[in-house]
């Protein structure tokens, strides 16, 4: 441990951009350490990570999962290890480049110094859309997407959706991960969702999200789906529930 700050980065068949983004993050002026947690990527994902452990061996972390496990499922292992490895702020990011690993020492300083118990980098604040090289209908789903998730929920946050976030770690403390249900891309509204209800600080900040320029997307309708018609159940759960509140001392 070299920093107080962790990165997890899930990874599945990232081989033409894990060697890149580490070093991206690990050029930063501010120190970050790395957790990739990858799902038995076929491609050698993995391998790449464990050669550049030898340049890293104090920052840069690996945990393997066998098979396509869900990206909630990994973020949640992540967590789980970041706290007990004692992070005070624990970073959700992509491998693919679609979040600009300079964005980060912006959502650290927005948790670590601007008063954020979560900080979001959003493509979408104050409907300003700030997205690069997507489709124009890709753009348009995911941004109805968000506002509907907005709608339904009360929450004000523009980019509900976002995979790009920053937690101190008493979020992720109060929080009680074993009753986060989503196990794919609509676990990161569940998360803001949960937070909000929770009482934490959320802030904002705004990102130019690009599109991957190497790699496979993962994406696909039911991601999409699976945000729309499973944020009406979770708004009910809601209803039935009661949540931890944020600690006043």
């Amino acid at each position: 441990m070299t920093s107080d700050a962790v990165v997890i980065i899930p990874t599945y068949n990232e081989k033409e951009n894990i060697e890149l983004i580490i070093h991206a993050v690990f050029d930063l002026p501010k120190a970050f350490d790395i957790l990739i947690i990858d799902d038995g990527s076929p491609d050698g994902t993995a391998t790449i990570v464990k050669r550049l452990q030898k340049e890293f061996p104090d920052a840069l972390y690996l945990i393997e999962r066998q098979g396509k496990l869900g990206l909630g499922t990994a973020y949640i292992k992540g967590f789980h290890w970041a706290m007990d490895h004692s992070y005070d702020y624990i970073i959700e990011m992509d491998a693919d480049f679609s979040h600009n690993p300079k964005d980060l020492l912006r959502l650290y300083e927005a948790c670590a110094e601007h008063g954020a118990d979560l900080a979001i980098g959003s493509r979408y604040v104050n409907n300003v859309v700030n997205v690069v090289n997507w489709p124009i209908g890709r753009v348009l789903m995911s941004y109805f997407a968000s506002s509907y998730v907005r709608i339904i929920t009360g929450m004000k946050v523009f980019d509900t959706t976002a995979g790009f976030k920053c937690y101190r770690r008493h979020v992720l403390e109060t929080i009680n991960l074993d009753k986060i249900q989503f196990k794919g891309y609509a676990f990161q509204i569940e998360m803001k969702f949960t937070a909000w209800k929770c009482g934490f600080t959320i802030q904002e900040i705004p990102i130019v999200f690009a599109n991957r320029e190497l790699g496979v997307s993962k994406m696909n309708g039911g991601i999409f789906n699976e945000a729309v018609f499973g944020v009406i159940k979770m708004k009910c759960r809601s209803f039935f529930r009661t949540y931890p509140q944020k600690s006043t001392t």
